[in-house]
């Protein structure tokens, strides 16, 4: 969509979107030319000087009458999602709920675009700080939430008063283009918005040098995001880096059993384990070791997998086949290491890019998949003995995205929040993800946070102000 317009490629190139469940085609997708990039440049450009004038509270406006509309599509949009890239039928709804409530937070918090007076030294000085928009924006999202990860750079962008240039997952273009239905519908003006798909490296290795932008997001790989960063260094433009992760999770022995399995089983399993705050690392404490893992492994064999549409079924494919092989090659060279299969570590049936949901025990710390992200329906367990042993362990990591605890002591608790080396913290549930909170990582996992009245910094620039009479 350039301009508002929906229009096929000007190379007239088109590549098929597949369902990761059947294998089969559902759609074919327009890829962009760099033609198509200098006309989506010269009307982010335009757009971005009609839409930085507009009042805040139009902006909210519009922004809020994009999340009704959302809203009210839900289920369509969450049958393309499950089509595309194979998730639960419910855990698409879900997906698709927390766009409506970025777009309405959002909405809430461009209108709380504050500066300040700063008392001058001479009487007749005024000094004054302003946050204006930062201006045109690149923006790159993936297909493990295809709609989710676009709203929160749309979103917080639009909301800020800028132009968005935004580069959807091929794999699952469908939610980013219902995101753009919508703010059309709602009354976004032409350029505000323009959406792209195509060949990834031309798409950015085009766009981030274009003196047209002036900022770049990325929520993607560590090895994608570091030549972005590297690209967008060369011309000093600022980014937002939302990377990969290996989350920790700590089980200390005061816990009952039978209550965290269900809750970690959950979590790690979710959307077939492709989520960068995914659950990973368990580390469990030797006196419940034993019984958590066992736990563990029945009910990961327990699950039911299959397609998405299905309401019953309680993990899909994984999105595309080249995820399916690499969780496949990762495991195979766990326990090539030494690691032990407690349950899963095979394909799933004969079509579709079904894997079963894994756990692994006795992995050495040298295992590929120790230190890399696995992004898959594979869960590492490790023992540990002493309270004093184990934040090195857990912190042993290049990643620092997300991590875990579950204890009932208070002191262990603060001893995870304090100590754990990760952008964020979750003990004894798995709450992170709101509209309403930070989202972001530290070391290898990025830099910048979407979410959270942060959700629009990264779209602003300072400005001070000094006046003299």
């Amino acid at each position: 969509m350039i301009d508002n317009q929906w229009r096929a490629g000007g190379g007239q190139e088109w590549r098929e979107v597949i369902n990761p469940a059947t294998e089969r085609p559902v759609g074919r997708l327009a890829v962009a030319a760099k033609s198509d990039l200098d006309e989506a440049l010269a009307s982010a450009a335009a757009g971005f000087e009609v839409w930085r004038k507009t009042p805040a509270h139009k902006r909210a406006q519009v922004l809020r009458q994009a999340a009704q509309l959302l809203a009210g599509r839900r289920d369509e949009v969450a049958a393309k999602i499950t089509a595309e890239m194979g998730k639960p039928i419910g855990e698409a709804r879900i997906e698709v709920t927390m766009c409506v409530e970025t777009f309405a937070w959002c909405a809430e918090e461009g209108m709380r675009a504050y500066g300040r007076d700063i008392p001058a030294r001479l009487s007749n000085v005024t000094q004054r700080v302003v946050r204006e928009p930062i201006g045109v924006v690149a923006a790159f999202t993936p297909w493990n939430f295809p709609a989710n990860q676009a709203a929160k750079k749309i979103a917080a962008a639009l909301a800020a008063g800028c132009a968005i240039i935004i580069k959807g997952p091929e794999e699952a273009p469908s939610a980013c283009i219902a995101l753009a239905e919508v703010l059309v519908d709602a009354g976004l003006p032409a350029g505000a918005l323009n959406l792209v798909f195509g060949h990834p490296p031309m798409i950015s290795e085009y766009l981030i040098p274009s003196p047209v932008v002036r900022k770049m997001s990325f929520t993607g790989s560590v090895p994608v995001g570091k030549h972005l960063a590297r690209l967008a260094a060369g011309y000093m433009k600022p980014c937002t880096m939302e990377l990969g992760g290996h989350a920790p999770v700590v089980i200390f022995d005061d816990v009952t059993v039978d209550d965290v399995v269900p809750k970690i089983v959950a979590g790690k399993y979710r959307n077939a384990g492709q989520v960068c705050i995914s659950p990973t690392r368990f580390y469990v404490q030797e006196t419940i070791y034993k019984r958590t893992v066992e736990a563990f492994a029945g009910a990961a064999k327990a699950l039911r997998i299959g397609n998405g549409t299905d309401a019953a079924t309680q993990m899909g494919p994984l999105a595309n086949s080249r995820r399916r092989d690499a969780v496949e090659a990762i495991v195979e060279d766990a326990v090539k290491d030494g690691a032990k299969v407690a349950a899963g570590g095979r394909r799933s049936g004969n079509h579709g890019y079904f894997y079963e949901p894994t756990a692994l025990t006795d992995v050495p710390r040298t295992a590929r998949i120790m230190n890399d992200e696995p992004f898959g329906p594979v869960a590492l367990f490790m023992p540990f003995g002493r309270d004093d042993e184990i934040i090195a362990q857990a912190n042993d990591s290049l990643f620092g995205l997300a991590a875990y605890g579950f204890t009932n002591v208070p002191a262990r608790g603060d001893m995870l929040m304090h100590e754990l080396q990760a952008g964020m913290v979750s003990i004894n549930h798995f709450g992170l993800g709101l509209p309403e909170t930070p989202f972001g990582g530290i070391k290898e996992s990025g830099y910048g946070r979407e979410g959270g009245s942060e959700a629009l910094e990264a779209y602003f620039v300072t400005k001070f102000v000094s006046r003299a009479a």
